[in-house]
């Protein structure tokens, strides 16, 4: 998958596993954004999140079938769709101007199509801990190429 095809500002077509929830979206920085998070509540979802302006995502169906789910401060809001469960897109509570969108659910995207992913030190949340994003490490993938 050649990546850089994300680059360019354009929407996107996203949805979640069984289709009840499609939505559109604009990426705030491409793929740049691409992170997970080592949160108590990210590290058991585990799905690779990028960024989108609030106002450059619309859900175009199954508005009805989102489920939303928050803990701790309640800042975050976390959308899934209540048929097949799927994580679709969250309010972030460290850029309350974003959503987090599941890079999954993007049509033409895998989270095996990153190489490498940032994981953010989600368990010391840059909102407690003076605004600094850290990085708590990196995770890889590397396909058996051949098997």
């Amino acid at each position: 998958m050649n990546l850089s095809n994300f680059d360019e500002p354009r929407e996107l077509n996203a949805t979640c596993h069984c289709e009840s929830v499609r939505f559109r979206l604009v990426l705030t920085d491409g793929l740049r954004s691409a992170r997970r998070c080592n949160c108590s509540y990210c590290s058991m979802r585990g799905a690779v999140a990028v960024s989108v302006n609030l106002e450059n995502l619309q859900v175009v169906q199954g508005e009805d079938k989102l489920t939303l789910y928050q803990f701790n401060t309640g800042q975050a809001k976390h959308y899934f769709c209540s048929v097949c469960g799927i994580y679709t897109f969250h309010s972030r509570r460290s850029d309350p101007t974003q959503y987090g969108v599941n890079a999954s659910c993007i049509e033409g995207l895998s989270p095996f199509d990153f190489s490498e992913i940032p994981v953010m030190e989600g368990q010391n949340h840059p909102r407690d801990s003076g605004g600094v994003a850290l990085t708590a490490g990196w995770l890889s993938y590397r396909p058996n190429i051949g098997d």
